[in-house]
C-alpha cells in the first residue's frame, strides 16, 4: 500500500495522530529531502529506512518504488510540507502506483495555501488555484488572467520574485484586494492585506525573506456584503 502523508508547513506539532501512526507503521518513507524528514521523524522518535524522490528523481527511481510496493511493503510519501503531489512530483509515484495495481491511501493534513486561505477573509466559497507561476514562458499572460478573474486566485512565490510579481499585479489592477501569507505556522507568521497598490508600495520598504502565499481578491472590495447566503449551503454535509 501507498501512504500519502501530509506533515507540517512549519510547526512540527501541526500532524495528525493518524499521520504519526502511519509513518512508524510504515516499512520505507519516501520523502523529498532525507533531512528535512528526518528533523520532523526525530522528533515523534520514528525510526524508518528513508528514500529520496524529488523533481530531478530518474524514472528509475520510480520503477524501484512500485517494485517495493508490489512485493508488500508499506510505504509512505511524505513531501518537505505539507500534502503530497501538490506543486510537487508526488503525483508521478501515485499515477505509476494506481497503473501497478497498488492501493493508495491518503492521510490528510496540512497544506499551504489552503492554510492561507482560510485566514485570508476574501471569499474562498469559489477560487482557483495555480501553484507556482512559471518564471518566463506564459508569466505575463498568466498575470492578466489572474487580474481579470472573477475568483479568489492563490498561488506559491518566492522571495526571489516577489516583487516583479507585485508590481505587476499593481499595474494590471491596482484596486483589487490581495492579502499575502509568510512564513505560516512559523514563530514569525504574518498576514499582509490591502490593495495590490498598496501591497506593491509597502513590500518596497520591507525585507524580503520567506516564501509567499499570494491571494488576489474576486473584486477591490475588501468585504464582501452582497454575497448570497445560498453559496454557503451545504447541503448534507455536517459542519
Amino acid at each position: 500500500m501507498l501512504f500519502i502523508v501530509s506533515t507540517p508547513i512549519g510547526n512540527l506539532e501541526d500532524i495528525t495522530f493518524r499521520a504519526v501512526r502511519t509513518l512508524k507503521e510504515a516499512d520505507l518513507i519516501v520523502c523529498e529531502d532525507t533531512r528535512q524528514t528526518g528533523k520532523l521523524l526525530q522528533k515523534y522518535e520514528i525510526k524508518k529506512p528513508l528514500l529520496s524522490f524529488h523533481s530531478h528523481s530518474k524514472i528509475s527511481r520510480v520503477e524501484e518504488i512500485v517494485h517495493k510496493l508490489q512485493e508488500g511493503q508499506k510505504v509512505a510519501l511524505v513531501t518537505d510540507a505539507g500534502t503530497p503531489g501538490i506543486s510537487d512530483p508526488g503525483f508521478i509515484l501515485v499515477q505509476a502506483a494506481i497503473r501497478g495495481g497498488i492501493q493508495v491511501v491518503p492521510i490528510p493534513g496540512p497544506s499551504a495555501f489552503l492554510t492561507a486561505l482560510s485566514a485570508s477573509g476574501l471569499p474562498i466559497h469559489e477560487f482557483v488555484y495555480l501553484g507556482f507561476l512559471p518564471h518566463k514562458k506564459g508569466r505575463e499572460t498568466l498575470l492578466k488572467t489572474i487580474a481579470a478573474e472573477e475568483k479568489t486566485v492563490v498561488f506559491y512565490e518566492s522571495p526571489y520574485r516577489i516583487m516583479k510579481t507585485l508590481e505587476k499585479l499593481a499595474e494590471l489592477c491596482p484596486q483589487k484586494e490581495i492579502v499575502i501569507g509568510r512564513e505560516l505556522t512559523k514563530l514569525y507568521e504574518e498576514f499582509i492585506r490591502g490593495q495590490a497598490r498598496e501591497i506593491y508600495e509597502s513590500f518596497k520598504r520591507r525585507s524580503i525573506q520567506g516564501e509567499f502565499v499570494v491571494m488576489v481578491g474576486a473584486g477591490s472590495e475588501h468585504f464582501r456584503e452582497d454575497i448570497s447566503p445560498e453559496v454557503f449551503d451545504t447541503g448534507n454535509f455536517d459542519r
